[in-house]
């Protein structure tokens, strides 16, 4: 399993670096649900569609483009996945995160990992951004079961700052600079498709979770495992169950999303602005 892990990530790396003709990236960026249209405006951009690499399947999940897109930002390279995998369509969390991995291979060391969430606190309104400070793993698993490789990193990393405290003091800035709205919070990662119970919100609550949603953990805990700088950021699509009399509805988010993208695009490229050229090093 791990050598046929790594060598999936290898021929992936060579097909993007083939693809887009740039051999040093420096940030990638993965856009969550209703934010396909938040890519930055790269030069020399590339769109190679998921089930163009090896090893990622393609994306089945409304308002997921399923598309890898490479290019220069001030002639430094970036990576954006417009989409993901989820665990919920039935992959393998090895298969969700290899994208991550893949970006380990291309040299990434900023990556910014984005999501629609719910919000478990009336305080936090939809439309907020929220900075994940921390996380609580639901998701009855982890990606790196099974999966331990000498090339990707300690088989026991450290969490205890899964998402990094300089990048959010940056993305505070630049939020702030935009008239964001925004937050930090605790993110709870649930195995989804189905939305939450009333109890389960009640429950998360009071473990200390702020928002909930279905994806991103799977992808920080490889990121950190890689040794990447993460920045957690989740958008707001609706209040969880209990705290609206509304049903929960997925096209409602993604309706949402059109008017966020906007938004999110803006602050990624204020990001981008501000981000070391240079990766860092393990």
């Amino acid at each position: 399993m791990q050598d046929h892990t790594r060598t999936l990530v290898e021929k992936a790396v060579s097909h993007i670096k083939a693809k887009s003709r740039i051999t040093h990236f420096s940030t990638g960026l993965v856009l969550g649900s209703g934010l396909k249209a938040s890519v930055p405006k790269l030069e020399r951009a590339v769109s190679i569609p998921f089930e163009e690499i090896p090893g990622i399947p393609k994306a089945t999940v409304a308002g997921h483009a399923g598309n890898v897109v490479a290019g220069l930002w001030k002639k430094t390279g970036v990576l954006i996945l417009q989409g993901r995998l989820h665990y919920y369509e039935g992959h393998p969390l090895a298969a969700v995160t290899l994208p991550v991995r893949v970006m380990a291979g291309l040299g990434i060391r900023n990556l910014v990992i984005t999501s629609a969430v719910g919000s478990m606190a009336r305080g936090i309104k939809p439309g907020t951004l929220v900075f994940l400070k921390d996380h609580i793993n639901f998701m009855g698993s982890n990606p790196l079961i099974g999966t331990h490789h000498l090339e990707n990193g300690q088989m026991f990393p450290d969490l205890s700052e899964p998402y990094s405290r300089d990048l959010r003091r940056l993305a505070a800035r630049c939020s702030k600079a935009l008239k964001i709205p925004a937050r930090e919070g605790v993110f709870v990662a649930v195995s989804g498709p189905s939305y939450e119970t009333k109890a389960e919100i009640r429950a998360f609550r009071r473990l200390g979770g702020d928002v909930v949603g279905m994806s991103m953990v799977p992808e920080a805990i490889v990121a950190n495992q890689t040794g990447m700088s993460v920045l957690g950021i989740s958008w707001v699509a609706n209040y969880a169950s209990g705290l609206s009399a509304a049903s929960l509805k997925h096209p409602d988010v993604l309706k949402l999303g059109k008017k966020i993208s906007a938004q999110m695009k803006s602050l990624m490229e204020s990001l981008l602005n501000l981000l070391p050229a240079e990766p860092k090093r393990l």
